[in-house]
């Protein structure tokens, strides 16, 4: 059984932080074939990944994300930088893209020396820094209820709920989507991990 994440991811930049937002569900065609999937991944202690797409696909790039990071700290004694790291993801997905090529939209969080930085990635290879940006199949809903509510000086605490309706509104409309709601911030104190189901704060897995 494939199962395909077709699915909500929303990403956002609020002050010095990035706040991320998923669903849980996890479908194989009309069948749900999880419904506690983590669709967001931290790559560092500093960065993170929300995935949309082929379960596998996904996966994979995770693990390759993880890999180049760790690499890139190991022979340099420094933090890769968010840039750098999405133009790595690209040049992967575009190398695979006349032969295998990766079901995937992504998008790319995370707080360097820079600030914070937000990256989208489909399976083109195709790559744009964002402010805010939601991916998958509930992606029409979320990023009108974004557009409406968004501000580069949102406070963290807004941006949390700003991106929980967002994935919230899509759960409603799109079927692909559902079981709850995943948020990560990433700031320059770390990471903070939440899991909300029904409009309450249900796991604190920071």
């Amino acid at each position: 059984m494939v199962r395909e994440s077709k699915t909500t991811t929303v990403g956002l930049i609020a002050g010095d932080h990035v706040v991320l937002a998923a669903d849980k569900r996890a479908t194989a065609g009309s069948f749900i074939a999880h419904k506690r999937v983590k669709k967001i991944q931290l790559i560092t202690n500093y960065a993170a990944l929300t995935i949309s797409g082929l379960v596998a696909d996904a996966q994979f790039l995770v693990e390759q994300a993880r890999y180049i990071a760790r690499k890139y700290y190991n022979d340099t004694g420094s933090q890769m930088k968010i840039s750098a790291l999405a133009s790595n993801m690209s040049l992967i997905l575009t190398a695979y893209l006349r032969v295998y090529p990766f079901i995937v939209q992504l998008l790319l969080g995370g707080v360097d020396g820079t600030g914070p930085q937000l990256y989208y990635l489909d399976l083109y290879g195709t790559i744009s820094r964002e402010e805010y940006m939601a991916t998958g199949s509930g992606s029409p809903t979320a990023i009108g209820v974004l557009e409406e509510g968004y501000s580069r000086d949102l406070k963290v605490e807004d941006a949390v709920e700003l991106a929980k309706k967002a994935v919230l509104a899509a759960m409603r409309r799109d079927g692909f989507s559902g079981e709850g709601v995943d948020v990560v911030i990433i700031g320059r104190e770390g990471v903070r991990e939440y899991t909300f189901i029904r409009e309450k704060k249900l796991v604190s897995q920071q």
